[in-house]
């Protein structure tokens, strides 16, 4: 059996090209006694690779750094299609660190993250979206770190991505009000707008700060943040007393050369309010729960998955470096096989 596996070829310093990227293809061996045959169904894109691409991971990566040759990183959702392990069965789906390939022996072990998919009668790249690590991102970010209360005051950056989406849905279905989302564009604007938010605030052609005191007089109690940069300067002018600032991700950061300078920080101290700190893997404890909870907002149509899928494996390169021009609109996903729609 043939694996076939994108590569990192060189080391990008700023923008993703194509000669960044190697593609080979590699003879599979069969599994041994405590392992699985994988079969990569879809896998995930996430704006943090490119990160994980870079020399030393630039020194901000919060993965292993990737030499020249490794596969790149990335979480999918895989079948096994042979197991000699105990605690798995061929026809399982898991999803986890699979890197960008289409098959993967291994022993499932703790340090590849994966976790095994309850069947739930959902299409399955669930697993990357909702029911996976991008919805216990937006869970375990906005319900543990933020700690909202109903009637509070909900900012989410990225509201059209993965998370943001997620997040912006969740605020609703706990009765957070205002819930105003910020992204890109009419198209993603509305889209953002069809999840529930009250208001969305499109960066590229009006003025964020302006839009913030007008949308939030009382200020806001919770920014949910998933760009950085001037967003999150912005947001900090505008706090309410006690506010909490979730720093989930940093998009418009990840290209710049040095860390964007925060120059309204000081403001938190005004307002008594915190920034804090979030990276998923801090969380595992919670992850049972977040899904638990995840799964019945599903099934109670309060929270549907925005998903981008590309078709085929050989776009994987094409398909990341679309998310830092903003392209996708959801959870961008590769399906591997184009045209396989698989429920699980």
């Amino acid at each position: 059996m043939i694996n076939r596996q994108w590569t990192v070829a060189e080391h990008p310093e700023n923008e993703l090209h194509a000669s960044h990227f190697g593609y080979k293809e590699i003879e599979l061996d069969s599994p041994k006694d405590g392992e699985v045959l994988l079969k990569t169904h879809y896998l995930n894109l996430a704006p943090v690779m490119r990160m994980y691409m870079m020399k030393d991971g630039g020194g901000r990566s919060p993965e292993q750094p990737l030499n020249i040759g490794d596969v790149i990183h990335g979480r999918g959702v895989a079948e096994i299609i042979e197991s000699r392990h105990p605690d798995y069965q061929t026809g399982d789906f898991v999803h986890g660190q699979i890197g960008w390939q289409t098959h993967k022996v291994s022993t499932l072990n703790s340090a590849e993250k994966f976790v095994k998919m309850a069947p739930r009668g959902v299409p399955a790249y669930y697993g990357l979206s909702a029911l996976g690590m991008t919805g216990y991102s937006a869970y375990c970010g906005f319900i543990s770190r933020g700690e909202p209360k109903a009637g509070e005051a909900v900012l989410v950056s990225g509201a059209a991505g993965g998370v943001g989406s997620l997040v912006v849905q969740m605020a609703k279905a706990l009765g957070c009000s205002p819930v105003i989302g910020i992204a890109g564009g009419p198209e993603k604007c509305a889209l953002v707008t069809s999840l529930g938010a009250d208001d969305v605030i499109d960066y590229k052609s009006e003025d964020v700060a302006s839009r913030l005191s007008g949308l939030f007089p009382n200020g806001l109690d919770i920014y949910f943040d998933n760009v950085g940069g001037e967003i999150l300067d912005a947001s900090l002018t505008n706090l309410a007393k006690g506010a909490r600032v979730v720093m989930c991700g940093a998009i418009s950061e990840y290209t710049r050369k040095t860390p964007f300078a925060l120059k309204n920080h000081g403001l938190l101290r005004r307002e008594n309010a915190d920034m804090r700190g979030f990276f998923v893997y801090n969380h595992a404890h919670e992850f049972d729960q977040a899904e638990e909870a995840i799964a019945d907002w599903i099934k109670s149509g309060q929270l549907r998955a925005l998903v981008d899928i590309e078709d085929g494996f050989e776009h994987m390169p094409a398909a990341l470096m679309g998310l830092y021009s903003g392209k996708n609109k959801g959870k961008r996903l590769v399906r591997v096989t184009p045209g396989e729609d698989l429920i699980y």
